[in-house]
């Protein structure tokens, strides 16, 4: 079963984004729900991929949990029949896909971890010799593993692209305190996960994470290491100093990049090939990472 939109869920809408739906439940929670829309440079597609919410949802299930004794996260349950006001109804639509979780005031502010040279962090250090103000060693190729992972936050926008911001920006932003104590909880998030997944023959080159305060303690929220928000490559592939086969977005991002699209609305049309190669690395990803079998 494909989902696009989720008008039938009878709530008040607390935000949409380009792939989460996500919904007021009370006073204190709230309903995430990941259709199978993709999006790409910020541009939503029209075609659907197969099972890729249910992949999302079921990694960062995977990960929230493995991830516990670093940082707290805003997960109430994932079983939909312990969802209040009646959403149990919609078993068959949101079993595998969704979360009931806690409402928790959202920290204005993409943490970024990179433990390899890619994307914009590569365009920046071939520009400046610099990543998000980071001074990096001299000679670094594409896809060459960085000394130690490095913090690159920026800013979350509500519409368009987010940007990249020097930690100095990030203090003046949220303050000296919050900002130190993401940063170390993203790298030692990226830790323990990349360390693990090479375990599983997938290199974990960067990420993304979203934080928010719940009764005054930081807790992780949104998704978690998913192919959305990270870059997967396969191990016994690496090879620095050209692109990495991927388990997430960038085959599709690569795709694109051989299109005479301006990367603005409206989407390209995708190929079936397409759809069906990115929905292979989706579950792949899941089933690597979490060690089950996808179940549709």
């Amino acid at each position: 079963m494909l989902l696009r939109n989720t008008d039938f869920i009878d709530l008040p809408v607390y935000v949409k984004g380009k792939v989460r739906d996500v919904y007021q439940v009370g006073e204190d929670m709230l309903l995430m729900i990941v259709t199978d829309r993709i999006s790409a440079f910020d541009v939503v597609f029209d075609e659907l991929i197969p099972n890729k919410g249910k992949v999302l949802n079921g990694i960062s299930e995977f990960w929230f949990d493995f991830c516990k004794d670093i940082i707290g996260n805003h997960i109430v349950t994932t079983d939909v029949s312990e969802y209040p006001m009646g959403l149990s109804k919609y078993k068959n639509e949101l079993q595998g896909r969704s979360m009931l979780v806690k409402r928790v005031d959202m920290v204005e502010a993409e943490c970024i971890v990179r433990g390899y040279l890619e994307g914009s962090g590569l365009k920046d250090y071939r520009a400046t010799g610099k990543v998000g103000g980071v001074k990096l060693p001299e000679g670094l190729k594409q896809a060459d593993k960085l000394p130690e992972p490095i913090f690159t936050p920026s800013t979350k926008a509500k519409e368009g692209h987010d940007i990249n911001i020097s930690y100095d920006e990030l203090e003046d932003l949220i303050g000296a305190d919050l900002a130190s104590a993401l940063k170390e909880k993203s790298i030692a998030l990226y830790k323990k996960a990349s360390e693990y997944a090479l375990t599983k023959g997938i290199i974990i080159a960067d990420t993304k994470f979203e934080f928010g305060l719940l009764d005054g303690e930081l807790v992780i929220a949104d998704e978690i290491f998913t192919p959305d928000s990270s870059r997967f490559w396969e191990l016994s592939d690496y090879e620095p100093g050209r692109p990495q086969k991927s388990f997430d977005k960038q085959y599709l991002r690569e795709y694109l990049e051989t299109l005479d699209w301006d990367k603005n609305p409206p989407a390209p049309k995708l190929p079936e090939e397409v759809i069906k190669k990115t929905e292979e690395k989706y579950i792949e990803a899941y089933e690597r990472i979490t060690g089950k079998k996808f179940e549709p």
